[in-house]
This record gives structure tokens, sequence and C-alpha cells, in this order.
């Protein structure tokens, strides 16, 4: 894992930023994607205020990172990464088969292994909420980056790291 905190030059000083924090995204019915969120990931709600049709939702453990949800009539999608493990991007397809939610690659393919971002390295599995918004769980891998090689399969990129 990398080291934080991370120095920014901004003007003249430097700000030590630990990550993100929070994405908001719109959604059309704010209990659907609630119980998306919490039911089918397994994050857990944070707050939730009926009257302003908003909720926030905790998508890690600790209080570091959440998704505010607010219910709009007209949709703007989105695009979220969720952060996991190297050792968990290879369970992320079947843990989202077991909750009837459809995986693709990078490329959208569906229901194919993840997709390895070679300039990274970082592993990747896609998959979208009720609103479409895209959705993804990526693991930044300890290998060395090869760019030339794009975006690969991650049973290729093991491969091509034994060799």
């Amino acid at each position: 894992m990398e080291s934080m905190p991370r120095n920014l030059f901004l003007g003249g000083m430097n700000m030590n930023t630990l990550g993100l924090y929070e994405a908001h995204l719109d959604v059309s019915d704010l209990q659907s994607s609630i119980d998306f969120y919490t039911k089918k990931l397994g994050f857990r709600l944070a707050f939730e205020d009926p009257e302003r049709r908003i909720a926030f939702i905790w998508v890690s453990p600790g209080k570091r990172h959440m998704i505010g949800l607010w219910e709009k009539e007209e949709v703007r999608r989105g695009h979220v990464a969720f952060s996991v493990a190297p050792e968990e991007i290879e369970k992320a397809a079947a843990f989202l088969q077991e909750r009837g939610i459809p995986s693709r690659d990078f490329f959208g393919n569906p229901g194919a292994e993840s997709s390895v971002h070679a300039w990274m390295p970082a592993a990747s599995v896609y998959f979208r909420d009720p609103d479409g918004h895209s959705l993804e769980y990526i693991a930044v891998l300890p290998d060395k980056p090869l760019p030339e090689l794009g975006v690969v399969p991650l049973s290729c990129w093991k491969e091509l790291r034994r060799l």
C-alpha cells in the first residue's frame, strides 16, 4: 500500500490529502438506491433525510468514505470506483453474480473476468446501479506498470508476470 498523505502543490502551499472522502450520485428512486447499496452491496446507511430526499451511505469501515444519493427527476449518470484489496478483486464478479448484479469487463463484455489497466497497474470489475451509474471494484496491484500492454484480462496479466 502506498504511503499517505500525498502532498499537492496549490499556489505555493502544500495540502496533505488523505484520499477521496465522498462522491454524490443523482438517483431516480431514493429507497431503491438505498436498498441496492445496502442490501446488495453490503454498505451501511449513514443518514437519510426523507424530506430532502437524500441519503448518505458508508462504503468503507471507519467512516472514511461515503456516497451521497440525491433523488432527482432528471438523473445525470456518473462513475464511482470502490477500492478493494488485490486478493478480493477475483471474487468481485462472483459476489455481484450472487446478488443478481451483472458484471462486465473494461470493454463492456458481460460476465468477463477482471480487466487490468496495465499503466497503473490495477484490476477492475464494472457493474451498474439501478439508475445506470457505472460502478467499479478496483484493486491497485503491487506489480510494475507495463503501459504498453493497455488493458488486458487479469489471467493474461498473471501469466505475463510469471514469465
